[in-house]
């Protein structure tokens, strides 16, 4: 047969497939991507009868392999009666109620006024660190509640003008009016001896302490140390220079401004009657 001059062919190669040829070549790339990406023994349509050959229960037919299986249920037939099972379950099938969404209960309480409480500033005597310490009474606290608090910053609320400079301490515990608190907006130490909360349920007290972190010391001025045994001049509160003493240096001539020097004051004397006998001037005598 010459295979050169037929339609389509080229010299040195095979001749041109035909239909069937095509066809069988077409099948084995299914049957290899098939067995790649699908898992035979998960189909619930796939039976292996008696006779050792392959059954499709949902179309009914017969294949020798696994691998003519497998191309069996990527063709047309196959996909066509996957999709009618598929609407028809979907028909039969019982509609099913949405699930239900979990209400949660929301806790009403009548408001009774606000609690009362104690608070009190504090500074550490070793290293100085700030702290506040607040106390708040509730003594008809609902059954089973717990005070709560958090801190909210200056732009959350919406009572007064925000002002970065302050945040809010809040205490709420029902059936009381939730409370707040100003206190400085700085950065609160969470160390663990720093930072606590206690709940006395006997006395219904409710404490809680912050400490402030501590803020950066200001270092000492630039300069070398003064020697011992030499005092530095006092700090000026007007910016001016110390005047060396009068003793070093000896008023100018004619006094200060041109005024004349004044007259050396003579010493003072106590009176004759505080002196005792043997010091005190004789009297003048009479002429």
């Amino acid at each position: 047969m010459d295979f050169q001059h037929r339609a389509g062919g080229k010299t040195g190669s095979g001749g041109v497939a035909s239909s069937s040829e095509s066809n069988r070549d077409r099948r084995e790339r299914l049957r290899q991507l098939a067995l790649e990406t699908i898992d035979i023994n998960k189909d619930p349509y796939f039976m292996k009868n008696h006779l050792g050959s392959y059954e499709c229960k949902l179309c009914l037919t017969l294949h020798n392999n696994e691998g003519s299986y497998l191309a069996h249920t990527q063709g047309k037939k196959h996909q066509t009666n996957l999709a009618r099972r598929a609407a028809k379950e979907a028909k039969e099938a019982p509609a099913q109620p949405a699930p239900e969404k979990v209400k949660v209960e929301v806790k009403k309480f009548v408001k009774i006024g606000r609690p009362g409480y104690k608070v009190t500033k504090q500074r550490d005597p070793e290293i100085g660190q700030q702290s506040l310490l607040f106390q708040i009474d509730y003594p008809e606290i609902a059954e089973g509640i717990g005070p709560r608090h958090r801190f909210m910053s200056a732009y959350e609320q919406r009572i007064e003008p925000p002002d970065r400079r302050w945040q809010y301490l809040l205490f709420a515990a029902e059936p009381y009016e939730t409370i707040a608190f100003k206190v400085p907006s700085r950065e609160i130490d969470k160390a663990e001896t720093r930072f606590w909360t206690h709940w006395n349920r006997e006395t219904k007290q409710f404490f809680l302490q912050f400490h402030f972190k501590m803020e950066k010391a200001l270092g000492a001025p630039p300069g070398p140390p003064p020697s011992l045994g030499m005092k530095r001049p006092p700090s000026l509160i007007t910016g001016l220079i110390p005047h060396p003493h009068s003793d070093s240096m000896p008023p100018p001539p004619g006094g200060m401004h041109g005024m004349p020097p004044r007259a050396p004051m003579p010493p003072h004397m106590p009176p004759s009657g505080a002196l005792p006998p043997h010091l005190r001037p004789p009297l003048p005598m009479d002429a």
